[in-house]
This record gives structure tokens, C-alpha cells and sequence, in this order.
């Protein structure tokens, strides 16, 4: 296979919040890890919660919902899951999305997106294990992951402030030294693709 070379920054991230309540500590937490992103990586949110849930026999006719959530996938160069935990899992809703924006089968929006993941729970392992599940789901759906960094933060009130500032110095500097290596990991699996 040859290797082809593409992709220059800005580098565009989708940023997917797996909790879609609007009090939800994940998008408090995501919208800090925007703030803390390096200037290559243009972050934006791609919204979950006015998708139907996912059923097969609409495959040949995709809702509007579903496409524009494939389109905002495919214009994206990476993607970032902030996700709670539920039961031990990922949300309902975030797995409902990722089966729209795997399928039908042959169109999956996902394949070969690099892919960081990051969640905050008040527990103590916060959201360790949903995110193996979420692993598994993604690696599923050929989309690289971002494994060296493992980023599951416990929260507590005032963790993140109004302004999205990380108030704690120590988690502060673990989450900035998570999306540098977040634009790294992104810069090897999008500067290097082998050629189909």
C-alpha cells in the first residue's frame, strides 16, 4: 500500500458530549477542554439530541437528523467523546449516535477518524469503565483511538468554572497535557493515511 500525505492544521474536532442534559458536568468538562486546546485543533460541538432512535428499515432513507450528523462527522478531521457513565456504560444516546453515524453498512462516517475520548463522574473511578466500552464500540468502527493518554477525571463542584476554567491546578495541566498529545495523535493518523 502507498502512503499518501494530507492534511495541514487547523485540524477541525468534533466534539461529542455523551450526557445530553443541559446541566451535564461532561459538557461543563468539554467546553474546558476546548478552551484548553492548542491553536491547531478548531473544536465544535456535534449535537446528539434530536436524533430518532436508530432503526434499520430507515437505512435507505436516513432522517434529517441522522445526515447531518454523518456531514458534521465527515467535516470533521478528528473527533472527542466527553462522556458520563451509565450502569457501568456509555449513555443510550451516545451509542444511538454512533450506530446512525456507522451505518448503513459501507457508509461509516466514523472509519478512520482519530479519536480521543475523555469522561468525568463524581465517582471515584469516574468513568473508567464506560470508556473500555466506548473503546470497544469505536475500535469496532475503524476509528483509531488515542490510547497513551487515558483521561478519567473525578469531579467535584467548581472543578470547572463559569468562565470554563479548570480550577485545580494539578488537573488543569493533566488536561492541557492531554489535548497537546490529543494534536499529536491527531497530526500522525491524519499526516500518514495509507492509500485504498
Amino acid at each position: 500500500m502507498a502512503e499518501t500525505y494530507h492534511h495541514e492544521p487547523p485540524y477541525r474536532i468534533g466534539v461529542i458530549v455523551g450526557s445530553i442534559a443541559a446541566s451535564s458536568i461532561n459538557r461543563r468538562l468539554a467546553r474546558a477542554l476546548m478552551a484548553l486546546a492548542p491553536a491547531a485543533l478548531e473544536c465544535d460541538f456535534i449535537e446528539i439530541d434530536r436524533l430518532p432512535l436508530y432503526d434499520r428499515d430507515r437505512d435507505d432513507d436516513y432522517p434529517q437528523e441522522a445526515r447531518e450528523l454523518k456531514r458534521a462527522i465527515d467535516e470533521a478531521d478528528g473527533l472527542l467523546f466527553v462522556t458520563p457513565e451509565y450502569n457501568r456504560s456509555i449513555p443510550g444516546t451516545l451509542k444511538n449516535a454512533i450506530d446512525w453515524a456507522s451505518r448503513p453498512y459501507g457508509e461509516n462516517a466514523l472509519s478512520r477518524k482519530p479519536v480521543g475520548i475523555v469522561g468525568t463522574s463524581p465517582g471515584g473511578i469516574a468513568t473508567a469503565v464506560g470508556q473500555q466500552h466506548l473503546k470497544s464500540i469505536l475500535a469496532y468502527c475503524n476509528a483509531p483511538l488515542m490510547n497513551e493518554i487515558e483521561a478519567y477525571v473525578q469531579y467535584a463542584d467548581g472543578l470547572v468554572d463559569d468562565d470554563d476554567r479548570v480550577t485545580v491546578d494539578s488537573t488543569r495541566e493533566f488536561l492541557t497535557d492531554y489535548m497537546r498529545s490529543f494534536d499529536g495523535f491527531v497530526r500522525r493518523v491524519l499526516t500518514v493515511v495509507p492509500q485504498d
